[in-house]
């Protein structure tokens, strides 16, 4: 036999449709689709309504002033989104690419690296919180709102739950990655639920917990975190439990490579709120009170839709980063056209419904432009659109190229926000985030995924050839026949 051999054949880069066995048919990544974004639908009304009945308890119970200070320290965790430093973007990548997560090498490693950088993150967080109080800095951080006695404790408190659920933020992040992100929302949608109960037991015991109501939002979510965990642990076991058993053992035990992933993914963290959560800043400078109640009462109209978005299009991310593994490019463009028309639906209804919501929400007192809706419900379809694009873009080359896009749109979105304002008033910074998004992120990001697949398409034409000319080679060894053996002689 010929000593030719077939090389070993190297994932194909292919734009074609993946797998069924591999990477999920149609079916079942709509099915996680739709979980998903349906849980999100169903929870969103309940904790707004359970939401509005804390507001009246604390109010008529505790006073305005303890819930001005509610208010206050519950944001503190918005403010705080890159506590993880990216390493979400670590374990989803890891544990989707993984055929056996539970027995996976690189998948024990990377939750390895993980749960020290994100313990390293909460000591940080804690000893900044204790040296802040025994400071006396909390008056001057958060303002007069802060209530002089108690006030500084209880948000001492809040960012302590807070650094002891960073590192149970990885049980929400496997889940993600196994394709079960409508369990952990799930879980989550119980939070409010939750500070209800526990507010509605403080009020029958008589507890005076005016000022610490803010430390129950961060209590009940160090406990969801805790369960989500759990259920993540039993999902990939014996994985965590050899984490966990190797966790403290520094010097021998080594983790994975993960800032490559981690670090755009801490930009984007740190970009992005600043990008799309100043708006409200902007109108403050440039427009009067008036503005600034109509932006508000139209973004609460349509962001529940951006909502239901995100947590339909994270379940994408271990599909693509699947396929990835497998070395299969699977294009997101009939998501992002299917994602897009979706929001534009749920924007569509928000849009024509939004008289009657202004008129119940404000009482006739604010009325919503035209400008000011239109400017919102095509903000939600591109957000829609985009959010297929950013999951194909979730290995490393992709989240750097989405961290520049984003750091470009910075001083594009802030600064068209500025200058819309003063002549348009509310509509003028969400006109100005129309303009950072479809540059930055739906134009780029296409750009970007269109060439990604037009050199997986020309990888796959290179290494086919290839294939069959080696295959060819290796053909069995053609036995000579007798009368050409006796010719030879």
């Amino acid at each position: 036999m010929s000593q030719l051999q077939t090389p070993e054949p190297r994932p194909q880069l292919t734009a074609a449709a993946a797998r069924p066995d591999e990477t999920g048919d149609e079916r079942s990544v709509w099915a996680g689709i739709v979980r998903s974004g349906g849980t999100r639908l169903l929870v969103l009304p309940v904790s707004a309504l359970l939401g509005i009945v804390v507001t009246r308890l604390v109010i008529d119970n505790y006073g305005e002033a303890a819930f001005a200070q509610y208010g206050l320290l519950v944001g503190l965790g918005a403010l705080l989104p890159f506590a993880d430093l990216g390493m979400s973007a670590a374990v989803m990548n890891a544990v989707a690419a993984a055929r056996a997560p539970g027995s996976d090498d690189h998948v024990r490693a990377v939750l390895l690296t993980a749960v020290r950088v994100l313990i390293g993150s909460a000591a940080v967080l804690s000893t900044v919180a204790v040296a802040v109080t025994l400071l006396g800095l909390w008056p001057a951080l958060l303002g007069p709102a802060l209530l002089p006695d108690t006030g500084p404790l209880a948000a001492m408190g809040c960012l302590l739950l807070l650094a002891l659920a960073m590192p149970m933020g990885i049980g929400q992040r496997v889940l993600s990655g196994l394709g079960r992100n409508h369990v952990s929302i799930a879980l989550f949608g119980l939070q409010t639920p939750l500070v209800l109960l526990v507010l509605v037991g403080f009020l029958w015991l008589g507890v005076p917990a005016g000022s610490a109501m803010a430390v129950v939002p961060y209590g009940t979510t160090f406990v969801l975190a805790v369960v989500c965990t759990i259920v993540a642990v039993r999902a990939i076991r014996p994985a965590a439990r050899d984490v966990l058993r190797r966790v403290r053992h520094v010097r021998t035990q080594h983790g994975a490579r993960v800032f490559d992933v981690a670090w755009p993914m801490l930009v984007q963290m740190i970009a992005l709120p600043i990008a799309m959560q100043t708006d409200r800043i902007v109108l403050s400078h440039r427009a009067g009170v008036g503005e600034l109640a109509e932006y508000n009462l139209a973004a609460q109209m349509f962001l529940p839709i951006w909502a239901v978005v995100s947590s339909a299009g994270v379940t994408l991310w271990p599909v693509f980063a699947r396929a990835r593994a497998r070395g299969i490019r699977r294009s997101p463009l009939p998501m992002a056209w299917a994602f897009g028309g979706l929001a534009a639906g749920m924007a569509a209804l928000v849009a024509a419904a939004s008289p009657f919501l202004a008129d119940l929400a404000s009482g006739g007192r604010i009325e919503l432009g035209g400008l000011l809706v239109g400017s919102f419900a095509v903000l939600m379809v591109l957000q829609g659109a985009k959010y297929p694009l950013g999951m194909f873009m979730t290995d490393a080359r992709g989240l750097r190229f989405q961290a520049l896009m984003i750091v470009a749109m910075l001083p594009l979105n802030v600064g068209l926000s500025w200058w819309l304002a003063g002549p348009l008033g509310a509509a003028g910074p969400v006109l100005g985030s129309i303009a950072g998004v479809a540059a930055s992120q739906v134009l780029g990001n296409l750009l970007y995924v269109r060439r990604t697949l037009r050199a997986a398409e020309r990888d796959a034409a290179t290494v086919r050839p290839a294939h069959e000319a080696a295959a060819a080679a290796d053909g069995p060894e053609r036995v000579p026949a007798p009368d050409e053996e006796a010719r030879s002689r």
